[in-house]
């Protein structure tokens, strides 16, 4: 048994009552932790923005 077949059972064998406050602990848990993913150093690299010539020897 996979952890997803795990966790279905588990969810299975709640009360009706229970599933909306389950719903709910999982959004916030799936959010936190796409919100919680640092951006990699290349993507990082790419935002930034040079505001000069493009032959840097013009106009000196």
């Amino acid at each position: 048994m996979n952890t997803k077949e795990k966790i279905q059972a588990e969810i299975n064998s709640l009360n009706e009552e229970y599933l909306d406050e389950l719903y709910l602990l999982i959004k916030d848990f799936t959010q936190s932790k796409q919100h919680s993913k640092k951006p990699s150093f290349m993507s990082t690299l790419k935002q930034i923005k040079i505001d000069a010539p493009e032959d840097f020897a013009a106009n000196l």
